[in-house]
């Protein structure tokens, strides 16, 4: 298989969730760190789609069980003004085209083994982008940034797992800048003919490594000025 047969797999995957009755509420864009695409052996970041029911209340409770290896990251979500139709989409269309920025948590999930069994074999991009680029969900907190007053290189953040930090990030980790994401988003996009549309949010990537979670942990993501998102796995 080739990263295109992958992404073959996902749309088949995204088709048949819409036929189940799921709505497109946004994407994910993963393996923003140069240390992560190191270790997958890739050039460039992944995607995934995010569906009505994988959107989380801030604050909420989230049922594990629905899950199999429930893992989570912090990052920056871009909610969109207007859509961005690639190619040719830079940083600057996506400030241009974002409402406003605010904190998230994104749960990711393996509907596949990480390593087989029987063979030794570990897990590689093809695998990751055919399982939706492992994404399970997102809870967006309740902060808002203007797109002009984001300064990656100031914006940090700390991933608490019950009051205890467990991860430190800088938005200026993902790729630089989190709308440089977003802009390979809407341009890979481009390539398969589909588009980033008005409403949707973008999850830019993370500002962390994904640390695991089981039921009773309580998630907390603080962005300093631009407030906290939370949740608990019961």
């Amino acid at each position: 298989m080739t990263v295109i047969d992958a992404y073959a797999v996902q749309q088949a995957l995204l088709e048949r969730m819409v036929a189940d009755g799921r709505s497109v509420v946004g994407r994910k864009v993963g393996l923003t760190a140069m240390p992560m695409q190191r270790a997958m052996g890739i050039a460039e970041p992944d995607y995934g789609v995010i569906t009505d029911d994988m959107v989380f209340a801030s604050g909420g409770d989230i049922h594990t069980a629905q899950f199999i290896f429930p893992r989570v990251e912090i990052e920056l979500a871009f909610v969109l003004g207007d859509d961005l139709v690639g190619p040719g989409v830079t940083a600057a269309d996506v400030l241009r085209a974002t409402s406003h920025i605010s904190p998230s948590i994104e749960i990711l999930d393996s509907r596949i083994e990480m390593t087989d069994a029987a063979t030794g074999h570990r897990r590689t991009i093809v695998d990751t982008v055919s399982d939706n680029a492992a994404d399970a969900g997102m809870v967006i907190g309740p902060g808002m940034l203007l797109p002009s007053d984001l300064n990656p290189r100031e914006l940090s953040a700390l991933l608490f797992i019950n009051g205890v930090i467990e991860e430190t990030g800088v938005a200026s980790a993902v790729l630089g800048h989190p709308a440089q994401a977003v802009a390979w988003l809407a341009n890979k996009l481009g390539e398969y003919g589909q588009s980033l549309e008005a409403g949707q949010v973008v999850l830019s990537g993370s500002l962390t490594q994904s640390i695991p979670v089981t039921a009773g942990d309580v998630v907390h993501g603080d962005f300093g000025s631009l407030g906290a998102v939370t949740c608990r796995f019961v």
